[in-house]
């Protein structure tokens, strides 16, 4: 990677892929090779908190942290007492490998909590500081909140895909992040779930570019979800662990310009 930013990635893709599996896993063992990593979750059904390791799946920021923004400007702001560093430092939980996690609303309560959540997100993704982070997103499942901007601040999006014709469909429409104005430098797919070779090669054709990653369907995953158990904690050293670890090598070694815009 050319420059001295950090990496910022984000994972999107159907609901059910496996990205939130994922992208937990990534935050993991990117933190294990001694790199500071946030993990952010804006999925109001979070998932990637099990695959952090970290106990809790219902911890948002709290309401009082969020204010009315000034007349003209943004509906709700964070306080101005409390910038994007003291939101990470008091409410981001912390992983068994030093990943911190920060979650940004849930279905719990009024939507307009989880509209305060939101904007809390989007402002803590713009003021954190890009050189002291490796950002590592989770998404909601499907297009929606992708189509949006959500994933704006990353640098690299990773669209996961299933080899069934829902996850293909869902992942063809996120392609289309690669025509937004606001572009990742790079659109990764990850194939998950995959119990053949020739599956990857299949998804790499349905949607008109090289599969980067192809991550096994491991039944040690499945029954380590049914005990809440972690995927690196249920098999540490599995065909899984290597995948990720072999993803996170290539998303290192993709080019990025020196001058790396800023979200907005």
């Amino acid at each position: 990677m050319t420059g001295s930013r950090r990496l910022r990635v984000a994972f999107v893709g159907k609901g059910g892929s496996g990205k939130s599996t994922i992208s937990g896993s990534f935050a993991r063992l990117l933190a294990r090779r001694g790199e500071p990593v946030l993990a952010l979750d804006s999925d109001p059904l979070p998932g990637m908190p099990y695959a952090l390791g970290v106990a809790i799946d219902d911890g948002p920021i709290p309401d009082d942290v969020v204010v009315e923004g000034p007349e003209g400007g943004p509906r709700w702001v964070l306080d101005p007492r409390c910038d994007a560093d003291a939101v990470i430092e008091q409410y981001a939980a912390t992983g068994p490998d030093g990943v911190k996690y920060l979650q940004f609303g849930n279905l719990w309560g009024h939507a307009s909590t989880l509209q305060r959540a939101q904007h809390a997100w989007s402002q803590v993704v713009r003021e954190v500081d890009p050189d002291r982070w490796h950002l590592v997103g989770d998404l909601p499942g499907g297009t929606r909140q992708a189509m949006f901007g959500w994933a704006r601040y990353a640098d690299t999006v990773c669209v996961v895909v299933e080899p069934t014709a829902k996850s293909l469909h869902a992942a063809a429409r996120l392609l289309n992040l690669s025509t937004a104005t606001w572009a990742p430098h790079h659109l990764v797919i990850v194939a998950n779930k995959v119990t053949d070779p020739a599956e990857i090669e299949a998804i790499g054709a349905r949607l008109g570019r090289p599969v980067a990653s192809g991550l096994p369907l491991d039944a040690a995953l499945a029954d380590g979800d049914r005990l809440g158990t972690a995927p690196l904690d249920v098999a540490p050293n599995g065909a899984f662990a290597h995948g990720v670890e072999a993803l996170i090598d290539h998303v290192e070694s993709l080019d990025y310009p020196r001058d790396m815009r800023e979200p907005s």
